[in-house]
């Protein structure tokens, strides 16, 4: 019975979402700074496209204009989040650093290669948040295609219960968006190297998240303290 109930919902759940985050989303008015970052990318091919975990509700309807694959959680939960994303238009590749880590990184690989953007949630499925783990800048490093990373924030919003506290929008709520500086990682890539551009890329997504939520008063999403 669990398993025909799993099933049903994966049929209709993810069509739900898509159909009505299209109306939700779309009703909030959106500033995107850091254009020409992104044209940069257009012109050039593809990017390795980091971002958040609390904003990948966001992100994954925002990304669905550009060619794309993302890599999913390989997690019965993970499904859902495939569909949805499946639906949007992008190619999913199934993974984490726990579960077919490599193999996801290989898949990723060959995608970038020929042309198409990666989406990477650059805090990892379990965190720590707002801390850059490595999958995305090994996938610099064996692609070629640079990194841009992508802050978001919202003025009005659902804070979850989870690790990451992961964000909903409310409808017509502003929101900012912000293309970061583009990076470009050494294809020779050593175990000090990625922890230098971990470290690099961190701070640049934190810097971006700092000033984007401070415009909106915060200091930070969610309830941490």
């Amino acid at each position: 019975m669990a398993d025909l109930l799993y099933k049903t919902s994966l049929a209709v759940v993810p069509r739900l979402y898509v159909g009505l985050t299209r109306l939700w989303f779309g009703s909030c008015p959106l500033e995107i700074r850091g254009r020409e970052n992104l044209e940069k990318v257009l012109a050039q091919g593809s990017a390795v496209v980091p971002f958040w975990h609390y904003s990948v509700f966001y992100m994954l309807y925002h990304l669905r204009q550009y060619p794309g694959v993302a890599m999913v959680s390989a997690s019965k939960d993970g499904e859902y989040i495939a569909r949805v994303a499946e639906l949007l238009g992008f190619e999913t590749v199934r993974g984490s650093a726990n579960r077919f880590g490599v193999r996801a990184l290989k898949g990723l690989i060959n995608h970038v290669q020929k042309g198409k953007n990666a989406g990477i949630v650059a805090d990892g499925s379990q965190g720590p948040p707002l801390k850059v783990q490595p999958g995305a800048i090994m996938l610099a490093a064996k692609s070629g295609s640079p990194i841009m990373p992508i802050v978001w924030a919202v003025k009005r919003y659902k804070a979850f219960r989870s690790w990451d506290q992961t964000v909903m929008p409310m409808p017509f709520s502003p929101m900012i968006l912000q293309y970061g500086d583009l990076i470009y990682v050494d294809k020779k890539i050593t175990s000090k190297l990625v922890a230098e551009y971990q470290q690099r890329l961190e701070e640049q997504m934190n810097d971006m998240y700092q000033q984007l939520w401070q415009e909106f008063d915060k200091e930070h999403h969610g309830n941490r303290t």
